[in-house]
């Protein structure tokens, strides 16, 4: 299957991780400010070209600094607002962020590869049609919340990565909105 073979056009729904995606992630560490708060080099351009694609744009991220009381709920929100503002300054759009602040170990029902923050926003956005969406991740457990929704799964990765539950893969961010731009 190819990018063009999808035939995307706006009714489509693009779905992205953010740690690894949007913002470089921490060794071995949780984003815990805004200070630490690092977009990757690419993607306020890549979130500007897909925002001319996809009908809408979601945000689904675990984050269990939360529930392992690392950061508040409220240092979250403020590390997102600030995201929020320099997207939208640099012309990109993302519609809603959705997270889960529960542990890997708690099997939430919203914690990815589980899909509850996909279900989240179908209930926001009823137009949302799983088939006619996109997954971009960094980590297996990204894949599987696509294939346990049915869309497709793009995964970042410096070194390509060959596994079932992978549609395709990409370098960056950038890497897929130019592939993605030339394909339709």
């Amino acid at each position: 299957m190819t990018l063009k073979e999808l035939n995307i056009d706006n009714s489509w729904t693009l779905f992205l991780d953010r740690d690894g995606v949007i913002n470089r992630k921490l060794d071995n560490d949780y984003v815990k400010h805004t200070t630490e708060f690092e977009f990757i080099d690419g993607t306020l351009n890549a979130l500007r070209i897909l925002n001319s694609i996809f009908k809408r744009i979601v945000i689904v991220t675990n984050q269990q600094c939360i529930g392992k009381k690392i950061i508040f709920p409220e240092d979250l929100e403020l590390i997102h607002q600030n995201m929020m503002y320099e997207i939208q300054y640099m012309k990109g759009r993302i519609d809603k962020i959705y997270h889960s602040p529960n542990l890997a170990s708690e099997n939430h029902p919203t914690r990815k590869p589980s899909i509850g923050m996909a279900l989240q926003a179908k209930q926001d956005f009823p137009e949302i049609d799983f088939k006619k969406s996109i997954i971009v991740g960094d980590s297996m457990s990204d894949m599987e919340f696509g294939r346990n929704t049915g869309m497709t799964t793009v995964f970042i990765s410096e070194v390509g990565k060959d596994d079932p539950l992978i549609d395709f893969n990409f370098k960056s961010l950038i890497f897929f909105a130019h592939g993605l731009s030339k394909a339709i």
